[in-house]
């Protein structure tokens, strides 16, 4: 059909005028092309167009039609319609079926897995949280001052001094695996390379672990270090809040787990319905009726090896050449 527009409406045709028309036999595989085509722009037009669209759908181009089908197509039958809709309807049916029994699948590895791993870490992260907010409370930082730092064994009273040692350390690392720094207000700090990021980074260790990138101005790391410090108690909110979630996913999951499909009752009454279109258009491979009379005729086989009785064998010589 495009070729026949294009012949039509592509670039150098001459006339002034064209008409562009569309026609479909009765009783023909047009009715099958035309269906196809009708199944494919339902959904070109839900893409184009702002109107919800179907996230999957089937290629009914990959659909064969048996012999007996085409044969029941060109003869006009009217249930041949009817049983390529239920085709296409108990394919969708059955993608939506599996889709359902995978979800089963997936929610049941969530609660044997996925969820009982996740509420554990929250609920350490948790734990940790509360326990390095005590730590910080005991090592409060000195107001318009500093409560001085430890780096690589040495005690520094002085906020700018700690920052350069800090700095000067980066200098001295040379690969990305952490190495021990120093103390601050309670913490272990480790430093270490960020290759990916390019950049060096300081891990506030307590209970938990607080990692704080590192940036090229001396007071401002130290401010970065009290502010990661400064932060823990979001942190723990952040956790609590992720934890309720949790939960409450976790109950919803159990909840789902078992549910059949919502749509196993249309899918078996129309399965039916399509076996039964089946068997009425006769689509399984048939044998032929037996016919008595075709007994008493003889086989081709037989009258060939029977003539071949009567033939003189043909003598074979064999002649070769020599060359002196």
């Amino acid at each position: 059909m495009t070729q026949r527009n294009g012949r039509i409406i592509r670039q150098g045709n001459r006339n002034k005028e064209v008409q562009v028309y569309q026609y479909v036999t009765e009783g023909t595989f047009d009715a099958y092309l035309y269906q196809t085509l009708e199944n494919k722009q339902k959904f070109i037009s839900q893409i184009m167009t702002s109107k919800s669209p179907v996230r999957s759908c089937d290629d009914v181009d990959e659909q064969a039609l048996s012999y007996a089908e085409i044969k029941a197509l060109c003869a006009g039958n009217p249930l041949i319609k009817e049983k390529m809709d239920l085709d296409i309807e108990v394919a969708r049916l059955k993608v939506l079926k599996a889709d359902h029994q995978s979800q089963q699948y997936r929610m049941e590895d969530k609660l044997l897995k996925y969820f009982p791993a996740e509420i554990e870490r929250q609920t350490g992260l948790i734990h940790s949280c509360e326990a390095d907010i005590q730590t910080v409370t005991a090592h409060p930082q000195i107001e318009e001052g500093f409560c001085g730092m430890e780096i690589l064994g040495r005690q520094y009273e002085e906020k700018l001094d700690a920052g350069e040692m800090i700095l000067a350390a980066c200098k001295e690392t040379k690969n990305s695996e952490p190495v021990a720094l120093g103390n601050y207000r309670g913490f272990q700090m480790e430093l270490s390379y960020n290759a990916f990021g390019s950049q060096f980074e300081i891990t506030l260790r307590g209970a938990g672990s607080h990692r704080v990138e590192l940036g090229t101005d001396a007071r401002g790391n130290i401010i970065r270090l009290d502010n990661a410090l400064s932060n823990i108690p979001e942190k723990l909110e952040r956790a609590k809040a992720q934890l309720e979630n949790l939960n409450t996913q976790q109950e919803a999951t159990r909840h789902e787990i078992g549910k059949p499909f919502p749509q196993e009752k249309e899918l078996t009454e129309k399965s039916l319905r399509l076996a039964e279109l089946d068997a009425a258009l006769n689509m399984e491979d048939s044998t032929e009726p037996y016919d008595e009379r075709m007994a008493d005729r003889p086989s081709v086989l037989a009258d060939l090896k029977s003539k071949s009785e009567h033939i003189t064998p043909s003598r074979s010589y064999d002649r070769r050449e020599e060359v002196l």
